[in-house]
């Protein structure tokens, strides 16, 4: 997992191509005025811009074909994470949605992530996203899916 600014992602352009390209559409875009919705980016990404209710509580999921790049376009949530060994499955993996939803017994981390901040979370990284901070909030994220 990594946290961060977006004015700091230059810092992880090295770990690949296709990320460095996912931090680069970010950048390039309006998300503030831009719809809800899916966008193709490449053969080797889409964006899934959403706004939503933060909740009390979630599954944790992995990924396995794709990581994901989720930046906070306007509010704050919590994100609990953990390694994905310390998982058992809780909804088999589902292929073509790519995720599969987890439960784990050890003590949970949470991480704010809050307006013009990201996390970039690898298949090994087990998250639990859109997570309230002290009351539930609306907030706009986006996530871009980058192809391993």
């Amino acid at each position: 997992m990594i946290k961060d600014s977006l004015k700091n992602a230059r810092i992880y352009y090295g770990i690949s191509e296709n990320l460095k390209a996912g931090f680069e559409w970010i950048k390039k875009q309006d998300l503030k005025s831009m719809p809800d919705g899916r966008y193709e980016i490449s053969d080797k990404m889409y964006a899934n811009l959403q706004s939503y209710l933060t909740k009390d509580d979630a599954p944790y999921e992995a990924h396995r074909d794709y990581i994901d790049i989720q930046y906070m376009v306007d509010g704050e949530e919590l994100s609990g994470v953990t390694e994905y060994s310390n998982c058992s499955v809780k909804e088999e993996y589902n292929k073509e949605k790519d995720i599969e939803f987890l439960e784990t017994s050890v003590k949970e981390e949470f991480y704010k992530l809050k307006e013009g901040e990201f996390f970039v979370f690898f298949p090994t990284d087990a998250h639990k996203p859109a997570i309230k901070t002290d009351k539930n909030k609306n907030v706009k994220k986006v996530i871009v899916k980058v192809s391993v």
